[in-house]
Parts: structure tokens; C-alpha cells; sequence
């Protein structure tokens, strides 16, 4: 997200964030996923991991790949992932239809090392426990009212490190906070936001 206006009518002529309408990949994700409550082990462990492999990336660079990537991670299923071996590593190091940065790859597998002996719900609840209450968060009205940071991200990105996550600093929690639904950060006059939460 950058500074910049509010929302944007678009191809269909209803409003949206503007970052959705540089392409109808973002488009579709925008209207469809971003913003909506995502649960589950596996299906949070996912964004976690494509959010890091975002960063420093366009987000439209992980989207166009993602099949890519679920494909070579067995569907972020952490109980798989876990068992990835060597081979697994070099395999996806020499994969084109993922990033093949390997501190990146590295993350993904020690990540799921970590999750994997952890209770069942575990990292769901702990990712949730850092949801903001709504009612003390003001309704973004352009792309300026939106942080990259939250006190609640820091929080986020310190529990996940201190429980031996890499590769999730504040940021990349934030983010996953916004695509997960943690947070809703579509703009006042979004047609993503109108259905849910009016603006004030």
C-alpha cells in the first residue's frame, strides 16, 4: 500500500481500492479474498508464507505464481511440509514456478518444522489473538489512512519469532493481517467494505 487517493470506480463502475485496478489478477483477489476471515492451520500457514515471499515483490508476482507454489509446497500442508527433505529443498531451489530465494524457501520449511509440533488450532489462535477490535480502528478513506505497521503486527511478528518463525517481521504481519481478515482495510467507499462495515 502508498499514500494516494480513495477509491476508484471500476471496469464494472462500482468503487474500489485503488491498488486492485492495476490488474484483474488484483482484481479478482481484491473482490473475492483480501479482507476476508481466513482460519485454519494450513490455510493460515499459506498466507504467512506468501506473504513473506512477497516481500520485497510486487504481491501480483506471488499471485500469478501461486499455483506454482501450492504445487510445489503440497498445498502448504504443514504436516508435508515438515517432512520435506533435502532433495525436497534443492527441488524447489531449481523450481521457475515459484521464487527461488532461498532464505525464503528456508523459512517456509523451518516454519513448518516449528508448526507442525505445535497443537492442532495452535497457530490459528495465535495469529487471531492479535486481531484488533474493530470498533477502535477508523474506517480508511484513502490509500494514506492505511498503515503498513500496527502496534498489533509488532506484537504478531514478536509471538511468532519468539515461537521460532522466521521471516515474519511486522510488516509481512500486517500484511497478513489485512489479507486474512484480521483487519479490514478496504477503503470507506470499497464495494469490498459496504456489505460488512458502513462507514462512519
Amino acid at each position: 500500500m502508498t499514500a494516494g487517493g480513495g477509491a476508484l470506480p471500476g471496469p464494472d463502475g462500482r468503487p474500489r481500492c485503488p491498488w486492485s485496478l492495476a490488474a484483474e489478477d488484483y482484481t479478482a483477489y481484491h473482490d473475492t479474498e483480501w479482507g476476508r476471515p481466513v482460519h485454519g492451520d494450513d490455510a493460515l500457514f499459506e498466507r504467512l508464507c506468501l506473504e513473506a515471499f512477497q516481500s520485497g515483490l510486487s504481491w501480483l508476482t506471488i499471485l500469478r505464481r501461486r499455483e506454482g507454489f501450492r504445487a510445489a509446497f503440497a498445498g502448504f500442508r504443514i504436516a508435508a511440509v515438515a517432512e520435506f527433505t533435502e532433495a525436497d529443498r534443492e527441488r524447489l531451489l531449481a523450481d521457475p514456478g515459484i521464487v527461488r530465494n532461498r532464505a525464503k524457501v528456508d523459512a517456509v520449511l523451518a516454519n513448518a518444522r516449528t508448526a507442525a509440533g505445535w497443537e492442532p488450532g495452535e497457530l490459528e489462535e495465535l495469529v487471531w489473538s492479535h486481531a484488533p477490535d474493530p470498533a477502535g480502528r477508523p474506517v480508511p478513506r484513502t490509500l494514506a489512512d492505511v498503515p503498513a505497521v500496527t502496534p498489533e503486527s509488532t506484537a504478531l511478528a514478536g509471538a511468532l519469532k519468539r515461537r521460532g518463525f522466521r521471516f515474519t517481521g511486522p510488516t509481512t504481519a500486517y500484511a497478513l493481517m489485512q489479507a486474512c481478515g484480521l483487519v479490514d482495510d478496504h477503503l470507506a467507499d470499497c464495494c469490498a467494505r459496504a456489505p460488512r462495515t458502513a462507514a462512519p
